[in-house]
């Protein structure tokens, strides 16, 4: 019997002493991957925040085990570490500090946390060239300040990359498709297949809408309403949605 790697078990959440989160339960298994779609305010965002242990957040109810350890004792880094990787809807700008100092200082953060070595300059160098070539983003964009600059695509592909050099074994991707041209949803879904789509590694993708699981075929949908998932199914729910919408389902 597989053993699931991430499992939610009734999670309550408040922001500002407001309840966001009302009971989600959800398993997911190494090699799967997983949507969850909704309408707005129903509670996608805050679900990945507190997974990946967003300050302000406050877990009131419910469990969340990964890889058999408690997550919601971990602190962020020590998430990370353990091999969760939160991507953002909007990644941010950080001037002053190149994607190469930056992804090197993280890459060996985690592998401090898992008691390896550093990578030394030129080992990093030779993995980050490799996955930077592998997603189509020209290696010089490395040397750039984090994303300052970057147009939404270069921000999404560069996250990929990113996600390429972590090698996480869970990702939880925060409606990455927010704001894309029809180019820049192929990258992001040719990097998760590229990176992810192996048998000791998961995704939770979180969008708002169906046209990103054209290119990232999931294994299951849920849909989550009113700070609960309402409805799971195949790939052929999203489809359901993309065609009639949410009223139904989330009344």
């Amino acid at each position: 019997m597989t053993s699931h790697m991430l499992n939610i078990s009734n999670l309550h959440a408040e922001v500002d002493g407001k309840a966001i989160l009302k009971g989600i339960t959800l398993a997911i298994n190494p090699g799967e991957i997983h949507a969850i779609m909704g309408p707005n305010g129903a509670g996608k965002s805050t679900t990945a925040y507190v997974l990946g242990g967003r300050p302000g957040y406050a877990v009131t109810e419910g469990s969340v085990t990964f890889d058999g350890a408690d997550l919601l004792e971990m602190e962020p880094h020590e998430r990370a570490a353990a091999g969760l990787f939160l991507g953002f809807q909007y990644p941010v700008e950080i001037p002053g500090v190149s994607n190469l100092q930056f992804l090197r200082e993280a890459l060996n953060a985690q592998r401090k946390g898992r008691g390896q070595e550093p990578l030394s300059g030129g080992e990093f160098i030779k993995l980050a060239r490799a996955q930077a070539n592998e997603l189509g983003l020209d290696p010089e964009m490395l040397k750039r300040p984090v994303n300052v600059g970057f147009s939404g695509g270069e921000k999404k592909r560069n996250e990929m990359v990113q996600m390429g050099i972590i090698g996480p074994k869970l990702a939880i991707l925060d409606e990455t498709d927010s704001g894309l041209d029809i180019d820049a949803l192929k990258t992001v879904g040719d990097g998760i297949n590229t990176i992810m789509r192996r048998p000791d590694r998961a995704v939770l993708l979180i969008t708002h809408y169906q046209r990103l699981l054209d290119y990232v075929k999931p294994d299951f949908v849920h849909v989550l309403a009113n700070g609960r998932i309402v409805r799971s199914g195949g790939p052929e729910l999203a489809l359901e949605l993309e065609r009639e919408g949410y009223g139904a389902i989330a009344a």
